[in-house]
């Protein structure tokens, strides 16, 4: 028969996977409960927003005007008419290794950089809704 050390051990593992399974599948619910009330958005999807080593699971949605990108912990939004640079990517600026079947959309705003990991299908469909351009882009002011 096992010491009671081995099964207090066995005992504390099993708990600590039951607790992280929970808060996993507690995550996947009040993204769901997000995306629902985003339902009127033009376009929604899941996604990583990438903030240097951390990856923060959101649910990110586009209406007229706006850019949603939203979680249990986070809400915050970008003026479609106050970005800089929409850009669509296939690395991270900080290139850290982008999982298989996914892809960055890169924002700017005055300066700072927003980077979102969508799967590849949604980046799609983002690409198709949302389009891509640059400050280079843009033509310049003429000298009057």
């Amino acid at each position: 028969m096992p010491s009671p050390a081995v099964l207090t051990v066995v005992g504390v593992i099993v708990l600590a996977v039951l607790v992280f399974l929970f808060l996993r599948a507690r995550q996947q619910d009040l993204t769901g409960e997000i995306m629902k009330k985003r339902a009127g958005s033009k376009l929604i999807s899941r996604a990583d927003y990438v903030e240097g080593a951390e990856s923060i699971p959101v649910v990110l949605s586009l209406s007229d005007d706006s850019i949603y990108y939203e979680n249990s912990d986070l809400q915050a939004s970008f003026e479609l008419s106050r970005l800089d640079e929409i850009e669509y990517a296939e690395d991270l600026s900080t290139l850290k290794h982008i999982p298989a079947g996914h892809r960055v959309l890169r924002l700017r705003s005055h300066g700072a950089t927003f980077e979102f990991l969508l799967p590849t299908a949604d980046w799609t469909k983002w690409q198709s809704a949302l389009k891509g351009h640059r400050v280079d882009d843009e033509p310049n002011a003429a000298a009057i």
